[in-house]
């Protein structure tokens, strides 16, 4: 009888104990997330307005505020399309060719998230710097790398080179390419099957891979304090405005023009969650 009795009686406990481990969890897990996100992110704003709105719309229209959001757009405007042409173009050939040199293709494009930025803007600084390879040459024809917007541009493109691709790479595979076969074995060429079969498949999640690299690019701090040689006005961007001023004392007005980076977190956050959504949905109407 004891015997019967004793699983019955450890299910039950498992049972009432399983709610308030469940409630634990939650609890921990909302502390994390309030220490490490929510508190930030508060005592940024509260910094920022610390001196009052006057203040804060000084330091966020100031030239060099100014110069440092306008410098940071035009790189992701280069860098975004670039890396997202050679995502689609790299997940294409891995998801569906088998080729030697696969497997290092591969791992290549994973290079960036293994690699330091600082270290990233050393080896453009080996390359293209004053004393490199070739920057000596490109300085003398007029056109310097190092210290200036092309720089700045490489060493973006290279942190944010693998997001859309590794984005793309395994929904690529798990797709297959049935369609595309028949698409092609229907008459149609490789421009319409992409048009037509391919990017309607992946477009979802080509845009989550896109929202991610676009973040990177304008948050990048890293490589580009490398390569870009602090010079205010003309190659400092968003995150090394910041950091200037605060070197400079000036908290109120680097908390100000922090903000604007937290803005734009808060909207990759809810643009990531929208895509997220709709690439879930997408899932589920092609499963049923």
């Amino acid at each position: 009888m004891s015997r019967i009795l004793q699983p019955q009686t450890a299910s039950r406990e498992q049972k009432a104990e399983t709610p308030f481990v469940r409630y634990l969890l939650s609890l921990l897990a909302l502390a994390i997330i309030g220490l490490f996100l929510i508190l930030p992110l508060v005592a940024v704003l509260f910094e920022a307005f610390r001196e009052g709105w006057q203040a804060y719309l000084t330091a966020v229209t100031d030239r060099y505020t100014r110069h440092a959001i306008l410098l940071t757009l035009f790189t992701a405007l280069i860098c975004v399309p670039l890396n997202t042409l050679f995502g689609i173009a790299a997940a294409w050939c891995i998801a569906r060719f088998q080729f030697p040199g696969r497997s290092l293709l591969t791992t290549l494009i994973d290079l960036p998230f293994s690699v330091s930025p600082v270290i990233a803007g050393l080896v453009f600084i080996l390359i293209f710097g004053a004393q490199g390879w070739f920057g000596g040459w490109f300085a003398a024809n007029g056109f310097p790398v190092i210290f200036a917007l092309p720089g700045i541009v490489l060493a973006t493109m290279f942190v944010t080179l693998p997001f859309v691709a590794r984005e793309l790479i395994p929904l690529m595979q798990a797709q297959g390419a049935e369609q595309e076969e028949a698409a092609i074995m229907l008459g149609a060429g490789p421009w319409r099957m992409f048009w037509t079969i391919t990017l309607p498949r992946i477009k979802w999640g080509l845009l989550y891979g896109v929202i991610l690299c676009n973040a990177r690019a304008m948050g990048e701090f890293g490589a580009v304090s490398v390569v870009s040689g602090h010079i205010r006005g003309s190659t400092n961007t968003l995150p090394l405005h910041v950091e200037i001023l605060y070197n400079e004392y000036q908290f109120s007005a680097a908390f100000a023009v922090a903000t604007l980076l937290a803005g734009l977190a808060i909207v990759t956050l809810i643009a990531k969650s929208i895509v997220e959504w709709r690439q879930q949905r997408q899932w589920e109407n092609a499963s049923s």
